[in-house]
């Protein structure tokens, strides 16, 4: 199986993305040009340290690379504050300098925590991502978004901060359960929608055979996941422009992770696939895109099993008026208006910040009648 790279090419920051099997045994050689001293410090999570970390601090210790490391509670929970300072204060009992690497090995979760961790210490150290979630592997380890969230909303405290190096093994993806598998799905299937009908036309035929494991389909999965949002990222690395389109599903998703309290009752990328799927009602309501567009998007949703109404949600949610209020706390707001990710069809996503409310409101009445 052929091992893929691809580069995120900013001014005087490139850095690779390595995507493919057997990275972990491999990423003692490939981290160490990076390394002042022959040292890390790990930060992972539990559930990760439990499947994978052996396998990773031998791969560094083969190449002559000692390491430290702790490891955090697994779940969204770890990304707030006192995540935070236990991030911290454990790097500098580890006497990290600016000249040292940090190693983020896990999820999401993981990933931006330990990203904005690495961002703040002594004004900022270098560190390496390497996701062990397919979320992860697709989305938040690349393009240097870093942060924790406040009881407010979600990743409202950050920094963009980019790594050294991504490090993508595949095999690590076969330990994941089928929901948290398919939970990351939804992030890949947001890049189809946003800008790719071509790719979601793959997805719709691959889509399948990636959760059932097939290898060479997740590499070319992932890696055209992180070609798109690399080149997005490329462009518009602060998100002011083009990047916001990287959004698409989030400002629904984000709202529903709030009111359930960014608890297992709905997963990252649940919430993502969701709100593609309300991004789209949305837009056909607004004229944008034709019927068929929305029922297609479900269709694929639930052909991979995945949630995509707010009925697949259990337990009591917000009325629309009370999710339209959580949207309010999204970063993307300014000026006090909710940017919302709409599209003129698949592949066809866009920026719209005057969008009428009241039909937000009778898209969420209307999903939310359905419960």
């Amino acid at each position: 199986m052929s091992i893929e790279t691809l580069t995120v090419d900013l001014p005087n920051r490139n850095y690779d993305i390595i995507i493919g099997p057997g990275l972990l045994a491999e990423s003692g050689a490939r981290i160490k040009p990076f390394l002042k001293r022959p040292k890390v410090a790990i930060i992972t999570d539990k559930t990760v340290a439990a499947l994978h970390l052996h396998q990773l601090q031998s791969g560094l210790s083969n190449a002559g690379i000692s390491s430290n490391y702790i490891a955090m509670p697994a779940g969204e929970k770890t990304k707030g504050w006192s995540g935070l300072e236990t991030a911290v204060e454990w790097l500098i009992e580890q006497k990290v300098e600016r000249d040292d690497l940090v190693i983020a090995f896990g999820g999401g979760v993981i990933g931006d925590l330990v990203g904005f961790a690495a961002a703040i210490l002594r004004r900022g150290v270098g560190f390496v991502q390497i996701p062990t979630s397919l979320l992860a592997q697709v989305d938040s380890s690349v393009g240097g978004k870093t942060g924790i969230n406040s009881p407010l909303g979600k990743n409202l405290i950050g920094a963009f901060h980019q790594p050294k190096l991504v490090l993508s093994d595949t095999d690590v993806l076969n330990t994941l359960c089928p929901r948290e598998f398919t939970s990351g799905y939804g992030e890949v299937v947001k890049y189809g929608l946003l800008g790719d009908a071509k790719f979601f036309e793959w997805l719709e035929k691959n889509g399948p055979s990636l959760a059932w494991g097939d290898q060479a389909n997740r590499i070319a999965s992932i890696k055209r996941s992180c070609e798109m949002k690399a080149d997005i990222v490329a462009r518009d690395e602060m998100e002011r422009g083009d990047r916001a389109l990287l959004n698409l599903g989030h400002t629904f998703g984000h709202a529903l992770e709030a009111a359930t309290g960014y608890s297992n009752r709905l997963l990252h990328g649940e919430g993502v696939a969701i709100g593609c799927a309300l991004a789209f009602e949305l837009s056909q309501k607004l004229g944008l895109c034709s019927q068929e567009a929305p029922s297609r998007v479900r269709q694929h949703l639930s052909a991979m099993g995945m949630k995509k109404d707010l009925s697949d949600i259990a337990g009591d949610l917000p009325d629309a008026d009370g999710l339209i209020a959580l949207m309010g706390q999204d970063k993307k707001v300014a000026d006090g208006k909710i940017a919302f990710i709409l599209a003129r069809g698949i592949g066809e996503a866009f920026v719209e910040k005057n969008v009428d409310m009241d039909v937000v409101k009778a898209v969420l009445e209307e999903a939310l009648g359905a419960r």
